[in-house]
């Protein structure tokens, strides 16, 4: 069970939220620090807003696009 920090940056389809994950990678070449984000689409029984960091862990198939859900809202 795999669970991600992230921060949510958009609400807008029903029951469904887009969270932002951000990860730091080390450049295989030059060995310097670089940000990696990825998006994932997040089932949201909790009803979070614009901006809060939620923790999300990874579920069953909910739909064409949906993986993930919210266990908790870390700071609104």
């Amino acid at each position: 069970m795999k669970l991600v920090k992230g921060k949510v940056i958009s609400t807008k389809m029903a029951k469904t939220a887009t969270v932002l994950v951000e990860r730091r990678k080390i450049h295989p070449i030059y060995k310097k620090g670089i940000k990696v984000t990825k998006k994932y689409h997040v089932h949201d029984e909790i009803g979070v807003k614009l901006g809060d960091n939620v923790k999300i862990v990874e579920t069953r198939p909910i739909s064409k696009t949906k993986r993930w859900r919210i266990v908790e809202v870390l700071k609104k």
